[in-house]
């Protein structure tokens, strides 16, 4: 797979939260094999939106780019096959 339209984050360190610069993204938990189903999520006018399967809170921060997080490193990117 050549890339994700939606920004794709996980939390396999097991951060309180996640700082993220958009408002519509994938949460995927962790790393496999300990990922959880990839799901979609929408902040919609909130800024922060709790992940239903790992309990990841995820905040956006207008200053930081899509594929930018605090902590560094959250943004997924699926190892090539």
């Amino acid at each position: 797979m050549a890339g994700h339209a939606t920004p794709h984050f996980h939390n396999t360190d097991g951060h309180r939260s996640v700082e993220i610069g958009v408002k519509e993204f994938m949460c995927v938990g962790a790393y496999p094999p300990n990922d959880h189903p990839h799901v979609f999520l929408d902040m919609g006018d909130d800024e922060e939106r709790i992940c239903p399967y790992c309990s990841t809170l995820y905040r956006y921060n207008a200053q930081l780019k899509s594929d930018e997080t605090i902590p560094e490193g959250c943004r997924f990117r699926e190892e090539a096959a």
